[in-house]
C-alpha cells in the first residue's frame, strides 16, 4: 500500500484511493501518531484531495532530503545492484523550500478559472496563489484572472527579467487574453513544442555565470533558480574536460553542458550536441554561436549518432527525459568507449536501470551526487560518473 500525506513510522487512518491486482493507493485522512518531522503545511491547497503538485509539504525539508536519499540508494540498490549511502544536497534559492519555482503550468477549467491538478486526477483544484511559484511568476497574477477558451496557462520567469505566459486553448476555441498584472509576452502554444508569440517576442534569457543563454517560450530550462549553475557545475567536474578532448552532449537542450564543454576542450577540441526538439537546436545553435568548436543538430540519439557516423567519443554527457537512455541509446552510447560518462537524471528508478545496463557494457558508477532540485515534492536530481573499468 502506497500513502500518500504520511510519514514513515507514523500510525494513520488511510482511505484507498485506488486498488490494483498488486498493490493499493491510499491517502492517510488522519494521523493517530505524528513523526517528529511533521509539520503543518504551509499551504492551504496541500492535502488529501486537493492539489497534487506538492508532495511532502507536511515533513521538514531536512526530513525530505533524507526520504531523497533513501529512495534513491533504495533504487541504486535493487535495480543496479549498487550500495552506496547518498546525501541530497541543498540547491542554492530557496532557503525555506517555497518560491522556487520559475516555471509554472495552471489547468484551466471550463470557466477559466485556473487550478492545478489533483494527483493522478484529470479534476482540477482552483487555487487564487502558488507557495512553490517564484515571486516574478505571482507577480503575473494569472491566477486571480479568467481565461475564457483556455485548456492551460504557463507562466515563466526568467533570471533576465522577462516574463512569459503560453497560452494552450481549448480545441476549436480563441482564448480571451485578461489584462495582467505584470508586463509578459504572451504565447500560444500550436502544440508539439510549437508556439507562436501573440504579444512580445517570447523569447527569454538565462544567465549562468558569466554565459547568457536564449530560450525561446516554455522551451526546457530548469525550473529552480540555482539548479543551471549547480548542475553546470557538477557535470564539469565529473567530465574534467581536457583541451583537445572530443566530447558529446546528448539530448542537450538549448546548450547548457555543451557550452561549458566548449569553452574547457577549446579551439582544438570539440564538441557534438544532440536534440530532438527544433526550437531548443535553434536556442542552442544561438547561444554557442561564439563557440565554432561546439555543433549541434537535430534528431533522436537513437538514430543520430549513426546518421553522424559518430563512433568514438573521449567523454560524453547525458541528460535524458524522465524514461531515461533506454536499452538501445546504453548500448550505443557504451559503444563509443569514452573514457567518461557523466548521467544527469531527474529519476531515480531509470536512473539506475541504466546503470545496471551500462555495469553490464565495462561501466562503473565512480561518483554521484544528489541534488534537491524540486523541495515539497518527491523528485530528485541525480548526477552520476561512470568510468570503464
Amino acid at each position: 500500500m502506497f500513502v500518500r500525506h504520511a510519514l514513515p513510522g507514523e500510525r494513520v487512518i488511510a482511505e484507498v484511493t485506488e486498488e490494483s491486482a498488486k498493490f493499493l493507493r491510499a491517502d492517510a485522512v488522519k494521523i493517530l501518531d505524528p513523526s517528529p518531522d511533521r509539520v503543518v503545511p504551509p499551504c492551504p491547497y496541500a492535502g488529501p484531495g486537493r492539489c497534487g503538485g506538492c508532495d511532502w509539504q507536511h515533513a521538514t525539508l531536512d526530513a525530505q532530503r533524507r526520504l531523497k536519499a533513501q529512495v534513491v540508494a533504495e533504487q541504486l540498490q535493487r535495480l543496479a545492484g549498487i550500495e552506496r549511502e547518498v546525501v541530497v544536497e541543498e540547491v542554492p534559492g530557496a532557503p525555506d523550500g517555497l518560491g522556487w519555482r520559475t516555471r509554472v503550468q495552471f489547468a484551466a477549467l471550463p470557466g477559466g478559472e485556473l487550478g492545478f491538478r489533483r494527483h493522478r486526477s484529470h479534476e482540477i483544484e482552483p487555487v487564487d496563489a502558488c507557495l512553490i511559484a517564484h515571486p516574478e511568476v505571482e507577480a503575473v497574477g494569472a491566477e486571480s484572472h479568467t481565461w475564457a477558451g483556455a485548456a492551460g496557462v504557463e507562466v515563466i520567469a526568467s533570471s533576465g527579467g522577462e516574463r512569459a505566459v503560453v497560452v494552450r486553448p481549448r480545441p476549436r476555441r480563441s482564448v480571451t487574453v485578461p489584462d495582467l498584472d505584470a508586463p509578459a509576452s504572451i504565447l500560444l502554444d500550436q502544440g508539439k513544442g510549437r508556439t507562436e508569440p501573440r504579444r512580445g517576442s517570447g523569447v527569454l534569457h538565462e544567465q549562468v555565470g558569466e554565459r547568457g543563454f536564449r530560450v525561446m517560450g516554455s522551451g526546457f530550462w530548469q525550473v529552480h533558480p540555482g539548479a543551471a549553475e549547480t548542475l553546470l557545475d557538477a557535470v564539469l567536474a565529473y567530465a574534467a574536460p581536457e583541451p583537445g578532448e572530443w566530447a558529446l552532449d546528448l539530448y542537450c537542450g538549448v546548450g547548457l553542458f555543451a557550452a561549458g564543454l566548449a569553452e574547457a576542450v577549446g579551439p582544438e577540441g570539440a564538441v557534438f550536441g544532440l536534440e530532438s526538439e527544433a526550437a531548443a537546436v535553434r536556442d542552442a545553435r544561438a547561444n554557442l554561436r561564439d563557440l565554432p568548436q561546439a555543433r549541434v543538430e537535430r534528431g533522436r540519439v537513437e538514430e543520430a549518432l549513426d546518421r553522424f557516423q559518430i563512433e568514438r567519443a573521449d567523454l560524453v554527457v547525458v541528460d535524458p527525459p524522465r524514461a531515461g537512455l533506454g536499452r538501445e541509446v546504453v548500448e550505443r552510447v557504451a559503444a563509443l568507449e569514452a573514457a567518461r560518462i557523466v548521467y544527469v537524471s531527474c529519476d531515480p528508478a531509470t536512473f539506475a536501470r541504466d546503470l545496471k545496463w551500462l555495469a553490464e557494457r565495462g561501466y562503473t558508477l565512480s561518483a554521484l551526487r544528489a541534488f534537491d532540485a524540486f523541495p515539497m515534492t518527491h523528485h530528485v536530481e541525480c548526477v552520476g560518473l561512470l568510468q570503464r573499468a
